[in-house]
């Protein structure tokens, strides 16, 4: 009965979890995304950026690779 009752919790935490990453509460996150690539006589370079915004605020998560 105990395991159940956890259970439960843990699948109403996600259901909230999963409304508001829709945005049924407000206005939904928009993912963003881009690639660049930059070549020039010191080597080439390679970034990807990948974030969320919503219009006001964003918040994004980039990496870049280069070679020299």
């Amino acid at each position: 009965m105990e395991r159940y009752l956890e259970m439960r919790s843990v699948g109403l935490i996600l259901a909230m979890a999963a409304l508001a990453a829709c945005g049924a509460n407000g206005e939904p996150l928009r993912p963003t995304s881009s690639t660049n690539l930059t070549v020039g006589t010191n080597g080439a370079s390679i970034g990807t950026n990948f974030g969320v915004t919503n219009g006001a605020v964003s918040l994004n998560v980039g990496q870049s690779i280069s070679s020299n």
